[in-house]
């Protein structure tokens, strides 16, 4: 692990790359950006089998954010040669766009080398200069980041990555009166310190943190479709994604048919090794994350939160590794602590609705707005319910991922986007010259 005097380091180097590499030209940042695309494509394969070991990913969903990773390249190679760093606004007004200047990077173990791309990528494109800081529990996958990009003859000091736990290195940088932005991904209560850390400092802060996604299904949905599907991607990755649809939210009067769908889905799912085939999904990252898992499920229990199936412990086929069992529980109060709380597991609440004006009430009735799900056939009831939901991505029958969209959320669930011009943006200042 890296210490605060690294951390310091790897700041001066980022500084005096700044100051030449803030005025290089479009032509040159493609070109890096194209070499540095090039040499992850080469490594992304290593890279990919790496996180199945180290998080505890499968085979298809490493592979899933690998092509995440190469879109947080391609979006910024489409975007750059046609985008307008300058242009008037009258006839005595100039708009000119600058990179904001070092920028810290401080990432999540979920999805490691998607979150240090797709900061990195747009903030080196934009003219800025970067210092990666990976989670403490992913610390090899930014190794082999770091390594992938020593191949693509990057100017030194223009992208530089240390390992380090966030109470001492993310804090310092925080803190680092060099360093003029904080790009993060992590939990809410992570967020906060690192604000409260650069708040001395009045640094531009960018965020992406948790969630408790709703995934309203309306009464004219395909109850048997849309459920099985919202229960799969519940759990993919262990629930281990900030995204999640870990609220399903039904129609009252058909809780006990969309109760026996859901519990149907999950106990379906094949919880072991992840590179074992036929595996749904595998461990929880790490024992911390192991530990919190369970004992939520077993305070929800305890609570008296009526518990559909699955539960504390390991699967009965599995007698170790940080495996948890696919978990519903339901009908639950959207006040309930489980329904109110991001756990980042396999675990699903079920609430009822009444009407889709208490369904959009439900939907938002959390500190949380990153993510929401809408299931309808019906797009004008679709565009309503989305519409009057309080998040930044909003998906409506479940559309393949997108990079060309902005993500971010509202409220707890953090400030700014990632993706596309949006994320690219939030690495530039706006300044105006008036004459």
């Amino acid at each position: 692990m890296g210490t605060i005097e690294d951390a310091d380091r790897a700041v001066r180097a980022a500084s005096a790359a700044f100051d030449v590499w803030q005025s290089s030209n479009v032509a040159d940042r493609l070109e890096l950006i194209r070499r540095m695309r090039a040499a992850f494509a080469k490594a992304a394969p290593g890279i990919a089998d790496h996180l199945v070991r180290e998080i505890g990913l499968t085979p298809m969903v490493a592979q899933g954010q690998t092509a995440m990773c190469l879109s947080h390249f391609d979006s910024i190679i489409d975007l750059l040669p046609g985008y307008r760093f300058s242009e008037a606004l009258g006839d005595r007004i100039e708009l000119v766009r600058e990179p904001v200047g070092v920028v810290a990077a401080i990432t999540s173990w979920n999805a490691p080398v998607s979150q240090m791309l797709c900061k990195a990528v747009p903030a080196i494109a934009a003219g800025c200069t970067v210092v990666v800081k990976p989670s403490e529990h992913a610390p090899l996958c930014g190794l082999l980041l770091a390594e992938a990009m020593a191949e693509a003859d990057i100017p030194a000091g223009v992208f530089n990555l240390i390992n380090g736990r966030g109470v001492d290195c993310g804090r310092r940088l925080a803190e680092h009166p060099d360093v003029a932005m904080i790009s993060m991904t992590g939990s809410v209560a992570g967020g906060g310190a690192m604000a409260a850390a650069a708040a001395a400092g009045i640094k531009r802060i960018h965020q992406e943190l948790g969630g408790k996604s709703p995934n309203v299904i309306l009464p004219d949905a395909d109850f048997a479709e849309s459920i099985t599907k919202g229960v799969h991607i519940c759990m993919m990755n262990a629930g281990q994604t900030c995204a999640a649809p870990t609220r399903l939210i039904v129609p009252a009067d058909r809780f006990d048919e969309a109760a026996a769908i859901a519990v149907a889905a999950a106990q379906k799912l094949v919880v072991g090794p992840p590179d074992q085939p036929g595996v749904t999904y595998g461990p929880l990252a790490n024992k911390a994350q192991f530990e919190r898992v369970n004992a939520t499920i077993e305070r929800a229990i305890a609570e008296g939160q009526p518990l559909l199936t699955g539960g504390p412990g390991r699967p009965s086929h599995v007698d170790n590794g940080y495996f948890v069992r696919p978990t519903i529980f339901g009908p639950v109060a959207p006040d309930a602590r489980i329904a109110q709380e991001e756990i980042f597991g396999p675990v699903l609440c079920i609430l009822c609705y009444s009407d889709i004006d208490d369904a959009i009430r439900i939907a938002n009735s959390t500190d949380f707005g990153l993510s929401a799900y809408v299931e309808t056939p019906d797009p004008v009831l679709a565009r309503r319910v989305a519409g009057a939901i309080r998040a930044g991505w909003v998906n409506i029958n479940y559309p393949p991922w997108t990079g060309a969209a902005p993500f971010g959320g509202y409220r707890r669930s953090g400030n700014g986007r990632q993706y596309g011009v949006w994320g690219f943006e939030e690495f530039l200042e706006t300044k105006a010259i008036v004459h």
